[in-house]
This record gives structure tokens, C-alpha cells and sequence, in this order.
């Protein structure tokens, strides 16, 4: 089994429209996700993703179908806690997630309610900060933050609770583009230097690009998954589900669609860069 382990889940929220139940915001999705490994999952707005990602520490429950977390079920309600501190959830807006007036006092908030020895917190905090960059904000108040620090000490929290996955769920919608680059190095140095495993909700394609696997959904059903190579050659069934691509994927979809030789679809700027100085020769 997997490290979280999705089993043919459904779920659907208490909605009506025109007297009929809204159709299922998750609709039979079996997925595996192994230990340290980077997925990004991706779709346009109102395919699921969200709502997945919300399963996978028991924030929801599924209606039908299973969740496993290092083998505990989600369902059962006394493994809540233990699969809690397994998985933690970033949400979109880092707001919700402050807490506090000084940045070391919000990220001790997490072990705190754990019962975390304060000596062994002050550590935790420490090592959480100085993993995302943020520790000499630490007597800084979170108001006072741009939006990627912020968000940033939001994912500090988390690390505080010391967690083997950390699930974002659009973390970076509400940055400018500084901002994300912030996140998105945060979460690259997390997976590759601490082998955390992460699950990135995104609707930016030159992010999901960074993943080891690309998972594509569409009306509550996963589409299509693989490597990023993989999942953003298929250009023309993306678009079918109103889905981009990375500009230099368009960009050599064209050049193809003109008769140009091209052997591989390029997905970021320095691949995209090198193919026309070969097409070009």
C-alpha cells in the first residue's frame, strides 16, 4: 500500500440546484502517493482538487471509497489525531492560518496543543523558521509580512508539528509572482533536502511542472497523471478540458503543428530556450 492511499472515493457536499443534488465534487478517485515524493495535482476551478486535497488529513471524510494514511484509515476516528500530525494542510490564504501577534508564538501554536515539551518546541520552532527562510522575522508581528512571508510562516507551522507530508492547497493564488517563487523554493528545498512528501493544489502550470508526477482533474475524476514530460505532451487534451499548458509547451505544440521537427516537448523557459537554438540551426 501506498504511503496515502486513495481508494475509489466520492464525495459530494449537502448543495441543490434547480431540486436535484449537485453532482459529486469527488467522483471515484483511486490514487496512490508514495513517501517522499513531490505531486502536484492540477485543473481548472470546481474540478475537485481542492476537495481532494481536504481528504487527505481527515479534514473531510469520503462519502463512499477509502483514505489510508501510512495505513490508517481516515475514517476511523481514533486515528484523527496521529494521522493529523502525519499530514499537514497549508490553505490557500495564509490569514486563516496566523494566529498569533508574534511570528515564533504562531508557529509554536501547532506543538503547543500537542503537548509538546516547551524546551523541545523552542527547538522546533527554531529548525521550522530557518527551514522556510524566516527565522530573523521571528519577533516580527504576521500582519506586518508580505504575502509569501506570510504564507511561508504558515507553512513554519506546520513543520513545527514535524509532519512526513505537507499538502498546499493553492498556496501561492493570492502572491505576486515574488511571493511565489518564495513558496515554490520553500516547498523544492522541503522534498529534495528533507525528503517530505508533497502534494501541491495548484492551477499554475509552471509550478506543477516542478513535481515528480502531474496529476490532471477534471469534474471530480482524475483525467490523465504521469511525469510532467508526459502529462503536458498530451497539449490537445488539455485544452479539450479548458486547460493550459506551459507557454513553452504551446509554443512547440505550434511548431509542430507547422511541420517542425521536435522531439521533445520543452516545459520551462531554459528548455523551451535551448529547443529554438536547435530548431533555428
Amino acid at each position: 500500500m501506498a504511503f496515502i492511499s486513495i481508494e475509489n472515493v466520492e464525495f459530494s457536499y449537502d448543495e441543490v440546484e434547480e431540486g436535484k443534488p449537485v453532482r459529486n465534487a469527488v467522483d471515484g478517485v483511486t490514487l496512490g502517493i508514495e513517501r517522499g515524493e513531490f505531486v502536484a495535482v492540477i485543473g481548472h476551478n470546481g474540478c475537485g482538487k481542492s476537495t481532494l486535497a481536504k481528504h487527505l488529513n481527515a479534514m473531510l471524510l469520503p462519502d463512499s471509497g477509502k483514505v489510508y494514511v501510512d495505513g490508517d484509515d481516515t475514517a476511523d476516528e481514533s486515528k484523527a489525531f496521529k494521522i493529523r500530525e502525519t499530514v499537514g494542510l497549508v490553505l490557500q490564504n495564509p490569514d486563516n492560518q496566523l494566529v498569533a501577534s508574534i511570528v515564533e508564538e504562531d508557529v509554536a501554536f501547532g506543538p503547543e496543543n500537542l503537548g509538546v515539551d516547551p524546551a523541545e518546541i523552542r527547538v522546533r520552532v527554531d529548525e521550522a523558521l530557518k527551514a522556510v527562510g524566516m527565522y530573523e522575522y521571528r519577533t516580527h508581528a504576521p500582519h506586518k509580512l508580505s504575502g509569501g512571508q506570510k504564507q511561508r510562516v504558515a507553512i513554519a507551522g506546520i513543520l513545527a508539528i514535524q509532519p512526513d507530508c505537507i499538502v498546499l492547497d493553492e498556496p501561492t493564488a493570492m502572491l505576486d509572482p515574488n511571493g511565489r517563487r518564495e513558496v515554490l523554493s520553500t516547498l523544492i528545498k522541503l522534498n529534495r533536502e528533507r525528503k517530505m512528501t508533497v502534494v501541491l493544489i495548484t492551477h499554475y502550470m509552471d509550478e506543477a511542472v516542478l513535481a515528480d508526477r502531474v496529476v490532471v482533474m477534471d469534474s471530480g475524476k482524475i483525467l490523465t497523471q504521469g511525469t510532467p514530460d508526459e502529462v503536458f505532451s498530451q497539449v490537445e487534451l488539455l485544452k479539450i478540458h479548458r486547460l493550459d499548458v506551459p507557454q513553452s509547451a504551446e509554443l512547440a505544440n505550434r511548431l509542430i503543428g507547422c511541420g517542425v521537427d521536435i522531439d521533445r516537448i520543452p516545459l520551462t523557459e531554459e528548455d523551451c530556450v535551448k529547443m529554438l537554438g536547435e530548431v533555428l540551426e
